[in-house]
């Protein structure tokens, strides 16, 4: 086991970190405490894992709190608006706030609203939360926020120089990078974390970077960075992470052989579908057939521009072993498909509801809604679980053990 340097008070002490991002043997308080706003089906809790207690919860979706409710109880949560919550129904001083909030207005297939939309915009409603917890002198430690990756650009980056002056003019050193969610299941899922700490707290000299990682920051989060007010720049982070295990995990290992609450493609179905490829997406298919042995494939529907420059629906296949971004059904997106190629027998069928929050990480034992549409809202909109705990065993934990060690050594 590697030892680790961090930073306790005037003094470098060792910190023994585990290599599996899964082993939960750090030296961290045993109530490790989180709010957890906009919470879906609760998956950063499931990230955050059994050793994390979870004070309170909220979701607008009525929904989605059901499906919360039933997989980790109602005591502690409330399906409401979060305009709505007062910081007298948020208990104690959280170690973590967690907020996944709203895409929908600064995705890049959105409406370009950003902030200041009906969705994405109830960011502010969160952040007066944090902003009275701290007049009370409760702010948490620590605070992630969770986002697509069109919040570097929204609005000219005017939107995520806004969150950086929203946290560090609250007292929050910052720090943001891109984890795609493909390193830890077979999906591809880019996502913004932007991880902020109290001022009050140390944070380990093993986990902060002298600049920024190709592998952790892209372009377009260092150009959002480059766009932030100096007092933003001045409390930045680069946030220092070694890369992930490498995933064995294929999309095939994840399909059910008999699906639950999805039935097989008629045949014309399926023709209907390899006749909306282009010639690129019908040769890989021929391709399939010729491997003789069995492959899966996902598919989307997407609209595109024809030679004519008409505008056509055309059906795209992958067989990476990767499946594509999955995202809600609404404003025109098209639910993921799955092709079995095994020879020259063809089937398509849609993603199963277990299939999908197996893409997410959750395990089997998740209890799921029975309505189809419900569970892939629910997938769509939540954060891959193993990112969650990936970030915490590598981030949060170790921040919150070095307090814990600093705490020991002051009683």
């Amino acid at each position: 086991m590697p030892v680790i340097w961090f930073n306790s008070g005037e003094v470098l002490m060792p910190l023994r970190v585990p290599l599996d991002p899964t082993d939960r043997r750090l030296n961290v308080p045993a109530k490790t405490t989180f709010y957890e706003f906009f919470a879906g089906g609760g998956m950063a809790r499931a990230g955050l894992g059994s050793e994390w207690t979870c004070l309170f919860a909220n979701d607008f979706d009525a929904k989605k709190g059901a499906s919360y409710a039933v997989n980790w109880g109602a005591d502690h949560l409330k399906v409401a608006d979060i305009a709505s919550v007062t910081t007298r129904e948020l208990p104690g001083n959280a170690d973590l706030a967690w907020a996944s909030f709203p895409c929908q207005d600064l995705s890049l297939a959105g409406n370009g609203a950003g902030l200041k939309g009906s969705r994405s915009g109830t960011f502010w409603a969160f952040w007066r939360l944090m902003k009275q917890l701290g007049q009370e002198g409760r702010a948490p430690r620590l605070i992630t926020l969770e986002n697509v990756c069109g919040a570097l650009t929204s609005h000219g980056g005017k939107d995520f120089a806004a969150i950086g002056a929203a946290l560090s003019d609250a007292g929050y050193r910052f720090g943001a990078i891109v984890v795609d969610a493909v390193d830890f299941v077979p999906q591809s899922r880019p996502r913004l974390f932007i991880i902020g700490v109290h001022n009050s707290q140390a944070i380990p000299r093993s986990i902060i970077a002298s600049g920024p990682d190709i592998r952790w920051h892209s372009a377009r989060l260092i150009g959002a960075y480059n766009g932030l007010a100096k007092e933003s720049r001045d409390a930045w982070i680069w946030w220092k992470l070694a890369a992930p295990p490498a995933r064995k995990a294929l999309f095939a290992d994840l399909v059910e052989e008999n699906p639950k609450g999805v039935a097989w493609h008629t045949q014309e179905q399926t023709r209907k579908l390899l006749d909306m490829m282009s010639g690129v997406n019908r040769a890989k298919v021929d391709a399939a057939k010729k491997e003789g042995r069995r492959l899966v494939g996902t598919v989307y529907k997407r609209t595109r521009l024809s030679e004519f420059g008409e505008k056509i629906q055309r059906a795209e296949i992958r067989f990476d072993g990767i499946a594509g971004c999955l995202r809600t059904p609404v404003g025109g997106s098209s639910r993921q498909i799955i092709m079995l190629v095994d020879g020259n027998k063809v089937r398509s069928r849609l993603i199963s509801p277990r299939e999908a929050v197996r893409l997410m990480g959750l395990a089997d034992e998740y209890r799921l809604p029975n309505n189809y549409n419900e569970v892939y809202h629910l997938a769509g909109d939540g954060v891959a679980v193993p990112v969650v705990r990936f970030l915490a065993a590598n981030i949060i934990e170790r921040i919150l053990a070095a307090r814990h060690v600093s705490e020991q050594e002051a009683a």
